[in-house]
């Protein structure tokens, strides 16, 4: 059975991010992968890098924190990652911003031909504004640049690709929960595309 790691980070266990990541879970599991789930908020996770955590770039087979390598080893064997959170201030929220900072280390998944186990990344972003309003200042493309190049690129990546859910907040939705129910849908779709262009499939 192919396995997926599914990162998700907010504030709130009941947040509309919450509920994307289970429904890309679901559509998952439904296809046959195998998804296990880290939970930054509730696992505790903590973003600060300190110095056992901090690369030494002198030498590759540096070991940092064991909380890291547990985090690091739950990679092993993976087929692709998917990483589901809110947009904060056009970026990714500081504890998911941590968990690249500590876990996908120098000597771990980049650096002396060091790389991430897997070719497949997909960033699940939700966006409080709508797509033109976002997309107009151009920070779709600097935030999609940064997560498929600066960061799963430089780790190996070879198969990045960052997808919006726009206007979250549903400020001109008339039935907000139907509106919600509409994104979910998207999210699904957009798992299902995926599965069903993977090897095998």
């Amino acid at each position: 059975m192919k396995q997926l790691q599914l990162i998700w980070a907010h504030p709130r266990a009941d947040s509309l991010t919450a509920k994307v990541a289970q429904a890309i879970t679901e559509e998952l599991q439904q296809r046959g992968w195998q998804v296990a789930e880290l939970d930054l908020y509730r696992t505790g996770f903590d973003p600060v890098l300190q110095p056992v955590d901090e690369p030494d770039w002198a030498d590759p087979d540096k070991a940092y924190s064991s909380e890291v390598m547990r985090l690091a080893s739950d990679l092993a064997g993976k087929d692709a990652a998917f990483i589901v959170f809110p947009i904060w201030w056009f970026s990714t929220p500081a504890i998911v911003k941590g968990y690249i900072d500590r876990v996908w280390n120098h000597g771990i998944f980049y650096g002396s031909g060091r790389r991430l186990p897997f070719d497949s990344v997909r960033w699940i972003a939700l966006a409080g504004e709508s797509e033109a309003s976002f997309t107009k200042r151009g920070l779709d493309k600097s935030m999609t640049h940064l997560l498929n190049v600066g960061i799963a690129g430089f780790c190996g990546a070879k198969d990045s690709q960052v997808h919006i859910l726009y206007d979250t907040l549903g400020e001109q939705a008339t039935d907000l929960p139907a509106h919600h129910a509409a994104l979910l849908v998207q999210a699904r779709r957009m798992a299902a595309e995926w599965a069903e262009a993977q090897p095998g499939a």
